[in-house]
């Protein structure tokens, strides 16, 4: 399966060529052409109104992370809003980058207007996306890999994930010590960022030594494991940092099963229920929110606005917030409008 889809992706990037003289490889994070979230109406103004028999395909990584889920629940939002046909689906696990593709390429195959996608990998999709272009159809690339030759890319900056939770430990922590990174999948553009802003930051403070920085494929089991073999080696550790929330939470019962509950600090990323209970329960220390519901509803909103016509910046950057248990209550409203007009505040 992955020499097939190896010799797909090979493919597309020869028929890419004829759109990499008009883009440059997208760097989400740096993009200089990119519109935040907030600015949308001012810039572009009012959503237009969709037609009823709009069809607008969502492909996501997987429905087995809550991140990924209410992704799916943002896009739907605005669907049902405005009556239009939605198909969310994703693939078995986050491994199938074949079965992934293989739903875009479906969802392409039976008209549908536009595609939102969530690639496993920065390459996975690509055969499809250029498909996709042959034919006219929009493509708006969502968190949290990155397609290089993406038109449209919506989300936030990873590397300020791994930025804000550095600064967390460089406040709290101010004679320094050994913290450790908990890494997602190799070779996805999220994962890289969101570790390059945590070490970046942390070493330049000059007081703290990144003694691991392991990869766990987003898997709770490989971080618990991962980070039970750091404390053995370690055990003086005051910190961890996950690329998501889900390894997070299997980094917090390592860290509570080697008694450091204590003295080791642990933060992950998304925002996901699971991680604001946790927080509150004061075991996870913190997450970095990046508002998933929310993030949907942005995405398809610039979907609607390209469908429309409009010429939108090529990368629109979505919210995300340090949270922890001081602000915990707070960003757990379920009021989207007064969630809205909270992070509009920070």
């Amino acid at each position: 399966m992955k020499k097939l889809l190896l010799m797909a992706i090979a493919s597309s990037l020869l028929t890419a060529s004829v759109y990499a003289a008009e883009l440059t490889p997208l760097q989400s994070d740096s993009e200089p052409d990119r519109t935040d979230w907030s600015q949308l109406e001012a810039k572009y103004g009012p959503m237009p109104k969709p037609s009823a028999k709009l069809k607008i395909g969502g492909v996501s990584k997987t429905l087995t992370n809550e991140y990924w889920r209410s992704l799916g629940q943002g896009y739907k939002n605005v669907a049902d809003k405005d009556g239009f046909t939605l198909a969310y689906q994703a693939a078995a696990n986050e491994d199938d980058q074949l079965g992934q593709l293989s739903i875009a390429e479906t969802l392409i195959a039976q008209g549908f207007n536009g595609l939102l996608v969530s690639p496993q990998t920065d390459a996975n999709l690509q055969p499809a996306y250029e498909v996709a272009q042959s034919k006219g159809i929009s493509v708006v690339n969502v968190n949290d890999a990155v397609m290089p030759n993406a038109a449209h890319y919506v989300g936030n900056v990873q590397k300020d994930n791994g930025v804000r939770v550095a600064q967390w430990f460089i406040k709290h922590y101010p004679q320094g010590g050994k913290v450790a990174v908990i890494e997602g999948q190799p070779g996805v553009y999220a994962a890289g960022q969101r570790t390059k802003g945590f070490r970046d930051t942390i070493t330049a403070n000059g007081k703290f030594k990144l003694v691991a920085s392991v990869p766990a494929n987003w898997s709770r089991e490989k971080a618990y494991d991962a980070a039970s073999t750091i404390l053995q080696q370690y055990p003086d550790l005051i910190g961890f940092y996950a690329n998501n929330d889900g390894m997070a939470l299997g980094v917090v019962e390592a860290v509570r099963s080697a008694g450091k509950a204590q003295q080791t600090a642990v933060f992950g990323t998304d925002g996901i229920s699971d991680a604001y209970a946790s927080i509150k329960r004061g075991e996870l220390t913190g997450t970095v929110d990046s508002f998933p519901i929310l993030t949907g509803e942005v995405a398809m909103n610039v979907m609607l606005r390209l469908i429309d016509g409009q010429k939108i910046s090529r990368v629109v950057s979505t919210p995300q917030a340090l949270i922890t248990k001081d602000n915990a209550d707070a960003f757990s409203i379920k009021d989207n409008e007064k969630l809205r007009k909270l992070l509009e505040q920070q």
